[in-house]
């Protein structure tokens, strides 16, 4: 009982509270990579924590661990004259349980349709408004708004308007263009899809909108950081004051938009990178918030599994 009290307070807390901690933590635009994936460990342990909170409600320890020593013992257990009452709650569990993956399912795979159709229509379009350029390595498109933005997935390709070849220099399109093809190296649409999921599951969770506005905006972040790996910061913070007023189309990242003008701060007065307490503190967190719920789920099937052994070795 005590373990479904904990699980359960930990998925409420977590998704009204986590935001504001996580929030607060002033590491994460010097790490993005790490704050990425800290926030979707939050978003995954919420739901995590809720389905094991009722399978620990519905489960006693004993039958959880008896089956880990052999599974004909749990069918014994569960269907004894003594424990029947409990296998209507067993069935309940796994009726929410099943229901809770299949919304989570449907949600994700509506993100990822959606988004696929919306790319294809747009490279639909761009395979005939656009001309690839083979110095550049990216398709450029007679357009006067200054735009860089490339379009994820299979075939993915970076994306530039004559309009920003006009106005940035050669160095700074190198820059631009280097940040775009980090996004689809890192495939970094499906850690869109991911907070996008979340949040479209269960839209009024703080957390998981939370969320989806953080790993946009840290993305690019991680992009600019793979970008100036191999150009010089200047040029990039220099292409993103040309570029901040773009707007990509829907289901693209842009180098543009909302976050530029921070990006471009972060460009030209960089931080130092995380110590090595820093690097471990948050290592930490994302492996508590993954498996803190499992295990603490498990601890009562586990000990009473010990318990079972300690019997069979040792019968006084």
């Amino acid at each position: 009982m005590i373990v479904t009290v904990i699980l359960a307070l930990h998925c409420v807390a977590g998704a009204l509270a986590l935001p504001r901690l996580l929030r607060r933590a002033g590491w994460a635009d010097r790490a993005p990579r790490r704050a990425i994936a800290m926030w979707l460990a939050a978003c995954g342990s919420v739901p995590v924590s809720a389905l094991l909170a009722v399978f620990a409600a519905a489960v006693p320890g004993p039958v959880v661990g008896h089956g880990l020593a052999g599974w004909l013992e749990i069918c014994a257990a569960m269907f004894a004259g003594d424990a029947r009452p409990d296998l209507a709650r067993v069935l309940a569990a796994l009726a929410a349980a099943t229901s809770v993956v299949v919304w989570g399912a449907c949600a994700g795979g509506a993100v990822l349709v959606g988004a696929r159709r919306e790319r294809a229509r747009h490279a639909e379009a761009l395979s005939l408004l656009g001309r690839h350029d083979a110095r550049l390595g990216a398709l450029v498109v007679d357009h006067d708004e200054r735009l860089a933005y490339c379009v994820p997935g299979r075939g993915g390709q970076a994306v530039i308007t004559t309009g920003a070849l006009r106005s940035l220099a050669p160095e700074q399109v190198a820059a631009v263009l280097a940040h775009e093809r980090a996004h689809l190296r890192g495939r970094h649409h499906l850690l869109l899809a991911a907070a996008e999921t979340f949040a479209r599951a269960c839209p009024r969770v703080p957390l998981f909108a939370e969320a989806r506005a953080e790993v946009a905006r840290l993305v690019e972040l991680l992009a600019d950081d793979v970008a100036a790996r191999r150009h010089p910061r200047a040029h990039l913070a220099a292409a993103l004051v040309r570029l901040a007023t773009g707007r990509a189309p829907a289901a693209a990242l842009g180098a543009g938009g909302e976050t530029a003008l921070l990006r471009i701060r972060r460009m030209l007065s960089p931080q130092p990178p995380l110590g090595r307490r820093e690097r471990l503190a948050g290592g930490l967190t994302v492996t508590l918030l993954l498996a803190g719920p499992a295990t603490l789920a498990a601890a009562p099937g586990l000990s009473a599994l010990l318990a079972h052994h300690c019997h069979a070795v040792l019968p006084f």
